[in-house]
């Protein structure tokens, strides 16, 4: 497991399209966004889990572009394409 220091507004980039970003942080939760290309599923690790114990994520769960689970708010998204890498 890599382990990186971010503070709000930085990010990291993966595979040079995918972009994780810090959008805040509040007491013991950190906000984040990511963007991907449409074909990268994004999936919170408890349905992830839940999947693989025989459940259904697409009840509550899997992120599709442009609508959230219920009661999760969404930011508007950050390009696809992340531009230069930033500093660590």
């Amino acid at each position: 497991m890599l382990i990186l220091t971010r503070k709000v507004d930085q990010g990291i980039v993966i595979q040079g399209n995918i972009l994780v970003r810090v959008l805040g942080v509040e007491r013991d939760r950190v906000k984040i966004g990511i963007a991907a290309p449409v074909e990268i599923t994004v999936l919170r690790q408890e349905l992830l889990e839940r999947e693989a114990e025989g459940g259904s994520p697409a009840q509550d769960g899997r992120h599709r572009r442009g609508r959230e689970p219920a009661g999760e708010q969404s930011e508007p998204e950050a390009s696809p394409e992340p531009g230069p890498v930033m500093n660590p």
